[in-house]
């Protein structure tokens, strides 16, 4: 079996909801250029804990953010041990986690990028991926490799049009209303800093680091009909 589609199949059947590939040589740093090409996992979060979110983020919101999390990290994990047994050399990409070093609220590479490049979605006005099938209902990992793969056609343009449902929603005002396109800076579409601080101020109660999720539950592409 091509082994290509084996990394897909085992995803999958450790809990991914979405797999897909991508060439990245043209936005990696330097030190990961030896990793061109990317895997990315979505996993789909409950529609029942999302629907229950109203005006803050509930309990079992944050502990189900934190567990998704898990699973992708473990997901990741078999992922490069397995293509590390095939003789290639691979790198999970932290599920959740920031690095001061590189800059306010990022982490080792943009999980966000590496999947508008699969082409498994765009960036919403709510500065998350956003997928046809799950809208912005979806967490997502990034295995980085050496194992030449055939990729997806990224997706380079918004498809939110003129909605502005998360914009309106959002209890930090850190929206900005722009539409997305590849290369667009985060800071033109959201401002994490601002998302932040609301969070810790208001919910740290509820659990440290999560997002509130309201501006996940509002996105049409999301909600069931």
């Amino acid at each position: 079996m091509n082994r290509q589609l084996i990394v897909e199949e085992k995803m999958k059947e450790w809990g991914a909801s979405i797999v897909g590939f991508s060439d990245l040589i043209d936005v990696l740093p330097d030190d990961l250029k030896d990793l061109r090409y990317g895997i990315t996992v979505a996993v789909k979060l409950s529609d029942r804990i999302i629907n229950e979110i109203n005006d803050k983020p509930t309990y079992t919101y944050f502990h189900h953010y934190r567990s998704v999390n898990t699973l992708i990290d473990q997901i990741t994990l078999k992922t490069v041990l397995m293509m590390e047994e095939w003789g290639y050399n691979a790198l999970a990409v932290p599920a959740s986690q920031s690095i001061k070093e590189l800059g306010e609220y990022r982490g080792l590479f943009q999980h966000k990028t590496a999947a508008t490049k699969a082409g498994l979605g765009w960036i919403g006005k709510n500065g998350l991926l956003v997928t046809e099938k799950y809208g912005p209902r979806v967490r997502l990992g990034t295995v980085l490799t050496d194992f030449e793969l055939d990729t997806g056609k990224p997706i380079e343009t918004s498809k939110c049009g003129n909605c502005t449902l998360c914009v309106k929603s959002c209890p930090a005002m850190a929206l900005h209303g722009k539409l997305w396109e590849a290369g667009i800076e985060r800071k033109e579409i959201v401002d994490a800093q601002a998302c932040s601080e609301y969070m810790n101020k208001n919910f740290k109660h509820i659990g440290r680091g999560s997002v509130c999720g309201i501006c996940i539950k509002v996105c049409p592409y999301g909600i069931k009909n």
